[in-house]
C-alpha cells in the first residue's frame, strides 16, 4: 500500500476513562516507565488512577493532566518503536503538550513537569470558582457566538473550543451553563455537559494562566522537527517563539481544532492517528472530514491497535 501523509493527534481532558492504558502498560514496558516517571514528578500513583480510578479522582484535573499525558506519550513511544513517524502533529488542549514532545520542542521531563504544574494551578483555580463546560451540537458557530455574547453581559463566559462545524464548547460560570442549555434547546440544538472538573479556556482561569507563564520560563524550548498545529491559532508553526507564546495564551484562549484539521487537509494529510485513550478526536474528525477512501482515521492506544496502521508513513 502506498504511503500517505500522516498527522498524529493527541487527546486532552474529556478523553479519559477508568482502565485507560491497561493493555499498553501490561504489554509495552517503555510506556509503564513513562507512567512511573510521571508518577514520581506528580507525587501521585498515576497507574492506579488510570487503571482503577475511581472516576471522580481520575477526572480531577491535577490528577488527570499528568495521567493522560503519560498515556499519550506511552502510545507515541509505541508508534515510534514500531517505526512510525508523523508528518505533523497537534494536540487538543492538554494534548498539545504531548504533541510538542513528539515534535522535539520539549523534553519528556519538562513536559511531565509542565502538565503537573498546569494541572495543579487549574485545580486551584477551579476550587475558587464554580464553573463548567458544555458542548453544543447542531448549531452553527455564528448562532453559538450570539448566545455567548448575550450571556457575557451577566456572566464570566467564553467559547472554549471550536471543535467542528457543528460542535462548539462554551465554558464559564455554572449559572451561565444552565442558561446555555435552555437557549440552545430553544434553537433546536443540543447541549451536553462535559465530564471536566472546571471551566477550562475561560476567564475563570486567568490566575492559573498568569502563574503558569512563570513555569514556562523555567524550561527549554527547542526548534520543532516537524510542523505543530497550534490550538491558539489553528495554524502550523515551526517557530520556537511563536510556540512558546501560544502555550502562554492557551489556558485562556479557545482551541481552534476545526481550523487545525482543515489546515492539515490543505497540506495533504490523509491519515489521522489519534494517539492516546478514547475516541473523542476521531468523532470530531468525522464531523470535519468524513472518513472514506480519501481520508483515513485510526486510533492507537495499545499494541493490538498497531495493526490498523498498514500504509501509514514509517521512518
Amino acid at each position: 500500500m502506498s504511503e500517505t501523509r500522516v498527522a498524529w493527534l493527541f487527546p486532552g481532558q474529556g478523553s479519559q476513562y477508568v482502565g485507560m492504558g491497561w493493555e499498553l502498560l501490561r504489554q509495552f514496558p517503555a510506556a509503564a516507565e513513562i507512567v512511573a516517571r510521571a508518577s514520581e514528578i506528580a507525587g501521585k500513583d498515576l497507574e492506579t488512577l488510570c487503571l482503577r480510578g475511581p472516576d471522580q479522582a481520575l477526572t480531577r484535573t491535577d490528577n488527570l493532566q499528568p495521567a493522560i499525558t503519560a498515556i499519550n506519550l506511552g502510545c507515541a513511544r509505541l508508534l515510534e518503536e514500531a517505526g512510525h513517524r508523523p508528518d505533523c502533529v497537534a494536540g487538543h488542549s492538554l494534548g498539545e503538550f504531548s504533541a510538542l514532545h513528539v515534535a522535539g520542542v520539549l523534553s519528556l521531563e519538562d513536559v511531565l513537569t509542565l502538565v503537573t504544574e498546569r494541572g495543579r494551578l487549574m485545580h486551584e483555580a477551579s476550587q475558587t470558582t464554580v464553573g463548567g463546560m458544555v458542548a453544543v451540537k447542531g448549531l452553527a458557530v455564528a448562532q453559538i457566538e450570539e448566545i455567548a455574547a448575550q450571556l457575557q453581559e451577566r456572566y464570566m463566559l467564553a467559547i472554549a473550543n471550536y471543535n467542528a462545524p457543528q460542535q462548539t464548547v462554551l465554558s464559564g460560570d455554572r449559572d451561565a451553563i444552565s442558561e446555555i442549555q435552555a437557549l440552545v434547546s430553544a434553537r433546536e440544538g443540543k447541549a451536553v455537559a462535559l465530564n471536566v472538573s472546571g471551566a477550562w479556556h475561560s476567564p475563570l482561569m486567568r490566575q492559573a494562566a498568569e502563574r503558569f507563564a512563570a513555569a514556562l520560563e523555567r524550561v527549554a524550548f527547542h526548534p520543532p522537527r516537524l510542523p505543530v498545529f497550534l490550538n491558539v491559532t489553528g495554524a502550523a508553526s515551526e517557530d520556537v517563539a511563536t510556540i512558546k507564546s501560544a502555550l502562554q495564551q492557551q489556558i485562556l484562549s479557545p482551541v481552534r481544532w476545526s481550523a487545525s484539521i482543515d489546515g492539515m487537509l490543505e497540506i495533504g494529510i490523509r491519515t489521522f492517528v489519534e494517539v492516546g485513550p478514547g475516541k473523542v478526536l476521531r468523532g470530531l474528525l468525522q464531523s470535519i472530514a468524513p472518513a472514506g477512501p480519501a481520508c483515513r482515521v485510526v486510533g492507537v492506544e495499545s499494541p493490538q491497535s498497531l495493526r490498523f496502521l498498514d500504509g501509514a508513513r514509517r521512518g
